[in-house]
């Protein structure tokens, strides 16, 4: 039971069992001693003198565990932090060996390791930085090969979950909804065509040409699915997008093969956190206050398997129905001329809900741009179900609740720099927030929290900081 409690916590309650013995200690000797005396005119004396030493104890072991805190407890746990960071998220920062002063050679010692083991890895990192430049080099050259292919094609699982999708695959979910990794086809296409086409191909294991028909009824393709030889999951083939979709227009190709072999029947809590997908997103407003005020500009990212997904995102402008003050246009450079002509609250929220499906929602102080959400949900038509982490509270969990936890001290301890022109803007705070997750799931991980339910569950010992936040 203890070990779940956090160092600064057990110390304080380590305190407390020290005042309680104190007092223990001192009440049995005085009324041992006032047995000795046996005069009942000496019990009042006896009762003050108890009073006194108990609120000398109380102040001196709160005195000493202030002491104790401030020089001892938050400095190892600022270290454990920074530590961690280092391993787990890449952060090259100086260890705070000024702030654990009165812990010895400790901090010292800390940084000497730190160092060598940083230096020591060096080479690796180059020699990786290497291999990856050369693997983006021959995704560029695919991409361009396969744009020049004037046919549309993703891969899928055996679940029907997207593994793959080119540019022009891009141009054709997209005429349904927002194109998404791990989303399932069933969101773009209908479902007895496409099952019945897949129960072909896996009875035959050969090619099957099939017509597949958009959810909404108005599109209908002209398809083939292909077995991938040993690989579980298929590809489809649209034949006639091309009729529709310029080569030129394709997005880059968006993979993740790793989705092949992920299955995701489990219940939220049990999954592990590298097989749940996220989608992080930020807000501004009209204000600050969410009973009253308006959203203005709604910002996204997809997150999936611990990586940000190029091309992936949403970036909206929302007319917010009543007039932006200058205060906000001020901070968020959002006017009311820029706003005209923009989706209202209730479309915008809807394209944010169909982005999030089946993924947990991850934001900077979550309560405030869901109040926002939650308040419109029913001219929206939907309903705001999703597992939500936030960001403030995790920072809390892995650097202690008494340090900062804005998104700019997030940051600048993770070493993420958020430009001076997206700062305070819906999609750059979201992509700082996710390039925070990512950095924060190995380091959750290497505190054994590696399944979403642990995280929640952890999280949920700092609540108050949200409603002291908000």
């Amino acid at each position: 039971m203890l070990n779940r409690l956090s160092l600064r916590l057990r110390i304080f309650l380590f305190f407390c069992l020290l005042a309680f013995g104190a007092l223990t200690v001192s009440s049995l000797a005085l009324w041992i001693s006032y047995r000795r005396v046996a005069d009942p005119d000496l019990l009042d004396s006896f009762i003050f003198a108890e009073i006194l030493m108990g609120f000398g104890f109380l102040a001196l072991t709160a005195a000493v565990w202030l002491l104790f805190d401030d020089n001892v407890a938050k400095p190892i746990e600022r270290i454990s932090a920074q530590l961690r960071a280092r391993a787990h998220a890449g952060v090259s920062t100086e260890l705070d060996t000024q702030a654990a002063r009165y812990l010895g050679d400790l901090a010292p010692a800390a940084a000497g390791l730190a160092d060598q083991l940083s230096g020591k890895t060096m080479d690796v990192a180059q020699a990786v930085a290497e291999e990856t430049a050369h693997l983006a080099a021959e995704k560029h050259r695919l991409t361009a090969l396969l744009t020049e292919i004037p046919v549309a094609m993703l891969l899928a699982s055996p679940t029907h979950k997207i593994v793959l999708y080119d540019g022009q695959a891009a141009e054709v979910l997209a005429q349904v909804a927002h194109p998404r990794l791990n989303a399932s086809l069933f969101e773009y296409l209908q479902s007895n065509p496409l099952e019945e086409a897949h129960a072909r191909l896996v009875k035959t294991g050969l090619e099957v040409a099939c017509t597949l028909t958009s959810v909404d009824g108005t599109q209908s393709y002209r398809a083939r699915m292909k077995p991938l030889g040993g690989a579980p999951g298929y590809m489809l083939i649209f034949e006639d997008s091309a009729a529709n979709i310029a080569p030129e227009a394709a997005r880059p190709l968006v993979y993740d093969f790793d989705l092949l072999n992920t299955s995701t029947d489990e219940a939220f809590e049990n999954l592990a956190l590298q097989d749940l997908c996220f989608v992080v997103f930020d807000t501004e407003t009209t204000g600050l206050l969410p009973h009253k005020d308006e959203i203005v500009q709604i910002g996204a990212v997809r997150v999936v398997n611990g990586r940000i997904v190029d091309g992936e995102q949403l970036d909206m402008l929302v007319d917010p129905g009543i007039p932006i003050p200058p205060a906000s246009t001020k901070v968020h450079k959002i006017s009311d001329r820029m706003v005209q002509g923009a989706p209202g609250i209730a479309d915008a929220g809807r394209a944010l809900h169909q982005f999030a499906r089946d993924a947990v929602i991850v934001a900077h102080n979550a309560p405030f741009d869901m109040a926002f959400l939650r308040r419109h949900a029913k001219h929206m038509d939907v309903d705001w179900d999703h597992p939500i982490l936030d960001t403030v509270l995790l920072s809390a969990v892995l650097f202690g609740a008494s340090d900062k936890h804005t998104l700019d001290a997030l940051c600048e301890r993770l070493e993420i720099t958020i430009p001076d022109q997206l700062r305070h803007t819906a999609l750059g705070d979201a992509v700082a927030t996710a390039e925070a997750l990512v950095r924060m799931l190995p380091m959750l991980q290497a505190r054994g929290m590696t399944t979403f339910g642990l995280v929640v569950e952890a999280t949920r010992q700092h609540g108050r900081l949200l409603e002291d936040l908000n």
